[in-house]
Parts: C-alpha cells; structure tokens; sequence
C-alpha cells in the first residue's frame, strides 16, 4: 500500500478504468471504500451498469490499477470513446446454465431410476464419483457464487449467494457424508441431494445471464450516441478550399462547411448561409429549425436543406452531445438501487439457520448422543434449510410478470425495473412522439372567402410542392391523403422568414405568416380573430392569399394522441403526479397541457433540464419515472427510477429506458404498473411461503 502511494503526483487528475471482473453490487462499495481511504484520491465512482471507475485524486493511473488489483480486480484505463460490453456468448451460457443443469437432471433421473442402493459397510463407487464429478461441476459453474458469498462474509452480511452457497455446500456435504460413511444413517434415511446443488446453481446463473444480456443495453445507448457525431468534417482552408480532416484536429475558430444531408461535427455559430436544422436529437421536436447567420449549431443535429458556414466555438467535452452522453454516464452511475425482497429475508434468515443447525447440536450433545447422529442432525438442518423455494420466489414471478407484459406490447428489461414500477409516484411526460403523434399534420382549414376548403389546400398545396419547408411537406402530404391533383406553378419564389409566392391560372398566390400577410394584403381585420383562436391551441397558422386578399388559413400542429387523455386520467385516479417536460415554446406546451388537464408544465428545456428536475424529485424518496421517445429524452430516461421509451422512439431512447411500449401508448404506462403490483403482490406471498417451508 505504501508504495502505491509514492507514486502520487501534485496535480489533480481524473480517469476512468473498465474493471473486468466485477461480480455483484457488493464490489461498488468494497472498491469506492479501499480507494477513498487514501489521501491521494478525493472521489472514486463505480457504473456497475458498464464496469467503469472513475477516480479524481492525485494518484497516477498505474498506481491505481496497482491498487485495484491488491483488492482482487482486473482494471485497465478506458480509453476516449471506448465502451465496455458485457458480451454473453454461447459457450458461457452452455457451461454456466446448462452443463449444472443437463448433469443435475441426468444425476435426479438416474437415482430414482437406476442407481443401485447406498448399501452400508462400503462405499458406493458410482455415487463416490459422482459427487466428485458434482463438486467440480459446482465450483466451475457457480464458482463466482461461492466467491460473491466469501467477499458477503468478509463484510458481514448475508445475500443470495450466501443462501446459495451455504445450501449447495450442504446439499453436496451432507450427501458425501452418506455416500463415504452409510452407516452413521438408517437405510430409509441414506438419500443424496446432489442434483439439487447442480439444479440450483443452473437456475440461478440463467437468470444472471439473462439480467446480464438486459444490463448490457445500457452500454449500446451511450454506444449510439457515439456514433451521432461525424468522424471528419470539411474545414475552410486560408486560400479558401475545402480539405476533409478528423474532428479530433479541429479547434476554436476554424469554419466549417456544412452542405445539405451532413451531420454537424462540433457546436458553433453561423457565419455565413441559411438552411433548416433537424434538432429533434436534442428538443425531441420533428419540426427542423430555420438557422441563418449568428444562430447556433451542435454537434449530431442534421443539415436538411441549404448548406452555411459556421465557426467552431465548442470542441471535445464542451459540446452538447458529449454533455448528453456525460449525463447518461452519470444518471446510471446515481440511479438509485432497489433492495432486493429475497436478500432482505435471507440476511435474516441464513443467520437464524446456522444458529438452529448450532442449537440442534448443543441440544443432542447434552441429550447424550453419539457425535456421527449429532453431525448428521446439524447437516439435515441446513439440507432442509436449502433455500430452493426462497431462491425461485421472486425471479418465477417477475418472469412470469415480463411475460404477460410482453402479451400486451410492454417490453420490460428486467426484474428490477418490473418491481419498481409499482411505487411510481410521479411521471414526467415528454411531449413530441410521447403524448403527440410526434408529425406536423394539417389539423384544420378555415375559409374566410367563398373558396371550399378543398381548393384552398389544392392551391396552397401546389405552390408548397416546391417548397424545401418542412410545413410544406404536411400541407402536401394533407392534399394526397385527399387525392387532390397539383395545379401548375409559375413564377415561384420563396420568401426568408416569410413564406413563398406563385401564380396559378393567372392569380397570384401568397403562403406565409402574419409578417408577411401584413406586408402583402391590403386588409387584415378578417383573419385576426380566426387565427388567434388557432394559436391558442399551440397551432401554427399559415396563412393563404390569393390576388392580394386573404381567402383562407390552413393550421399546422403535432396532434395528441387518441388514447393519451384517457392514460393521463387513468394514472392521475390512481394518485400519481404527472408533469410534461418539453423543448417546445410555451404557448404550444401550455394549450396541450391544457386540453390534457395536465397542470406542472415544464417548457423550452434542454435535456440536462429533464434530468436535474428528475433528480430534484428523487430528493424526497419519490420514485420518478419518465416517458419519451427521443435522444434528448436519454439522459432523463436513464436518470429516472424507471424510464419507459415509445416503441417508435430512437434506438437511444429505447436502450436508456428500462421498459419499451411496443404500442406507442401511454396506456402501456398503466399496464405496466398494474403488473408490477400484481407481481409484487405475488412474490411477497411467495416469500412468505417460502420462508415458512423452510
């Protein structure tokens, strides 16, 4: 230990290790606790979600590593960008599942079948060699059991694997026992519980691979968010030109080049060019925002039309998709942890078997019997103390809970998230994609001269066809669901922050906002009134003019969800709190809100917003989930007690949550914790049940 400490340096530092062989929970607090007892380290933080340390202190990364390895872990300095994967393979899975499994199985039939009789004054060779044969199977299958078990008892505390380690070692002892020395037992006594040591250890290592294999999709969404930020970009050279180079060899100042369909490399501000910018990575909204010059751009968000100029003002760390994936690293790494029900009843009750296997043989010591019957009497306390049924109560009934979700399109990723849902309290809605169909679509037409409605969206229509805005493409695609045939456009024009312009059969045709209506109709008493009314409702309104008069108004919007209104009710009656958190305006965010009867409302919010007003919620003890569907939605997602993604929804936000809503409803909401309490209500009966037999 001293000489880890003469290798310290003066300056304060902060690295990130991948530790290979982390088992259990109970490594967090052994690493963080040795680590933080030395000076030279001020924080040290496990992700047992992805196997990372970080460590800020003064210590160098060898001394460390040094350090980790004193206390029995295998650790190796991340390197940038690299994500640690638990890969389960096929030969692991067959030797940790199903080679205990086939052998316990074949020893169970076997005996009851064939195997000849535990005769007394010998030694049976087949039950000599297979309890050798079990031994071995057991250490090399359940070895990280027995060692998880050694490392509880070190810190003086029982778990599972104690249960399971102390039952099998029993099961294993105590039929050796009979099989080297049958004459200590009556022959009707002289039975053997190998296969149910093999048996055990086979149950409990699948499901440890199949939480493994649901644990690992957390890696692949900070994988994925990765891979949103472009490997090279295009930097304006002095003479002009542009050369291709790394984002790495990019810094403060250079001007890129951004041309339509390209992802933006690093955070800046226009200098030069317009164009539409798809940010729904980050505000979740579908509609793409107009950029021009002074605007900002980040990193990840994508060039849809026009191609500009920017300068570089953010590099590395400091730009806001590295920040999305920081907060992603750090929300796991203080997800609170849920105790788990059957470690809860097995610290008290793995103590009180061994001091009832004690007692029994105190009590037959002083009744006079011979130390074989006393031994064989301590032995068959723990034998029938062998926690099968208290091992199986809660993973059968969350299997079971996971299955009949998945019945009904709720996917959910493990058994943990499945029991914490039935203590949510408070659920905080995304907007766009989550209570919204997440599309702009024509939500209404109104007439203001004689023109149908028809021929209001066939001319406006027309001229949006040739329109690279986004609105136009709801407009058009309005007209199609209509079948509504284009008229032919001449002279079109496309006015910046207004609108576009075209003469159709002769007349002059206007598409725009009220900026541009102010400037282009000779009256605008008639349309006030209408439009307003529209806004209010967190509409977009455009405006059409034909010949310089306005003849309609045709109103855009993201429209709820059919079912959203009778979840939110559902979930309310049951006493939970709901608030919509949303990068979009206020106006648009409270008309929803409104019409859902939604009353915390949080608008025009980043997503480190999201996070921390989940984080401020969980201060109170209160178990928060969250809903959404989009890359901003990440951190939030994996910050909350419990995050459900829309089945729709990214590949991001599918992996940040812990349950995925096939349906796209919010009423796969309710589902899920209406299992979740039925399962809970099923293992706790379990348990008890369990427990009793015992």
């Amino acid at each position: 230990m001293q000489g880890v400490l003469n290798v310290e340096t003066h300056e304060i530092k902060q690295h990130e290790f991948v530790i290979q062989n982390m088992s259990c929970a109970s490594c967090v607090k052994k690493i963080e606790s040795s680590l933080l007892r030395l000076s030279a380290i001020e924080s040290a933080s496990v992700n047992f979600a992805d196997k990372t340390l970080t460590v800020n202190g003064t210590l160098e990364e060898k001394a460390v590593i040094r350090e980790l390895s004193l206390l029995g872990y295998k650790a190796e300095l991340q390197q940038k960008n690299q994500v640690d994967h638990n890969h389960n393979t096929l030969s692991l899975f067959t030797t940790k599942v199903l080679l205990p499994g086939l052998v316990g199985l074949f020893i169970l039939i076997y005996g009851m079948s064939y195997a000849p009789v535990i005769m007394p004054h010998s030694i049976n060779v087949f039950w000599l060699i297979t309890g050798l044969v079990t031994i071995a199977i057991m250490f090399f299958s359940g070895g990280h059991l027995y060692k998880a078990a050694y490392k509880s008892f070190l810190q003086h505390y029982a778990t599972m694997d104690t249960l399971i380690a102390l039952g099998t070692l029993a099961a294993w002892a105590y039929s050796m026992l009979i099989i080297v020395l049958p004459d200590i037992v009556p022959e009707n006594a002289r039975h053997v519980y190998l296969e149910a040591a093999l048996i055990i250890i086979a149950l409990v290592n699948l499901g440890a691979f199949l939480e493994s294999k649901a644990r690992g999709k957390t890696s692949e969404a900070i994988k994925h968010l990765i891979g949103l930020q472009p490997k090279t970009a295009f930097r304006i050279s002095d003479d002009g030109q542009d050369e291709e180079i790394p984002i790495d060899q990019l810094v403060k100042g250079d001007l890129l080049r951004v041309r339509p369909g390209e992802k933006i490399a690093l955070d800046g501000i226009v200098v030069e060019g317009e164009s539409n910018i798809d940010e729904s990575m980050l505000t979740g909204e579908a509609i793409p925002v107009k950029k021009s010059k002074g605007d900002g751009v980040f990193s990840g968000t994508i060039n849809k039309t026009g191609s500009f100029i920017y300068r570089v003002s953010k590099i590395g760390k400091d730009t806001v998709l590295s920040q999305i994936i920081t907060l992603v690293k750090q929300a796991q790494n203080t997800k609170p942890s849920i105790a788990k029900l059957a470690d809860t009843v097995s610290s008290y009750f793995v103590p009180a078997v061994m001091l009832f296997a004690i007692l029994t043989a105190l009590i037959w010591f002083n009744l006079g019997f011979s130390s074989g019957f006393i031994l064989v009497a301590s032995i068959t306390v723990l034998v029938i103390a062998c926690p099968c049924a208290l091992g199986l109560a809660t993973p059968i009934s969350i299997i079971v809970g996971m299955g009949k979700a998945a019945q009904i399109g709720v996917l959910i990723k493990n058994g943990e998230a499945l029991q914490k849902a039935s203590k949510i309290k408070h659920i905080v809605l995304d907007k766009t994609g989550t209570i919204t169909k997440g599309e702009p679509e024509v939500v209404g037409i109104e007439c203001i001269d004689d023109l149908s409605s028809e021929k209001i969206l066939q001319f406006a229509a027309s001229v949006e066809y040739h329109s690279e805005h986004p609105l136009a493409q709801a407009i058009v695609d309005k007209a199609n669901t209509q079948q509504l045939s284009l008229l032919k456009v001449d002279n079109f024009q496309s006015h910046t922050g207004l609108g576009v312009t075209g003469a159709i059969e002769g007349q002059v045709i206007a598409i725009g906002n009220a900026k541009m209506m102010a400037q282009y109709v000779r009256d605008d008493a008639r349309w006030k009134n209408t439009a307003k009314e529209r806004q209010l409702k967190g509409q977009t309104v455009m405006y059409i003019a034909i010949d310089h008069r306005i003849s309609g108004i045709i109103a855009v919007a993201d429209p709820i969800k059919s079912d959203a209104k009778v979840a939110i009710n559902q979930l309310v009656s049951k006493q939970i709190k709901i608030t919509m958190a949303t990068g979009d305006n206020h106006k648009t965010a409270h008309a929803i809100a409104r019409e859902l009867g939604i009353s915390d409302v949080l608008a025009e919010v980043m997503p480190k917003d999201k996070a921390k007003y989940i984080h401020s919620l969980q201060l109170d003890n209160t178990v928060v989930a969250m809903v959404g569907d989009g890359i901003n939605d990440a951190p939030a997602l994996t910050q909350a007690d419990i995050g459900f993604a829309i089945g729709n929804g990214t590949d991001i936000a599918l992996e940040s949550a812990d349950v995925t809503l096939m349906r796209s409803s919010l009423l796969g909401v309710v589902d899920a914790i209406l299992i979740s309490k039925a399962t809970m209500r099923n293992i706790k009966q379990n348990l008890f049940g369990a427990s009793k037999s015992q």
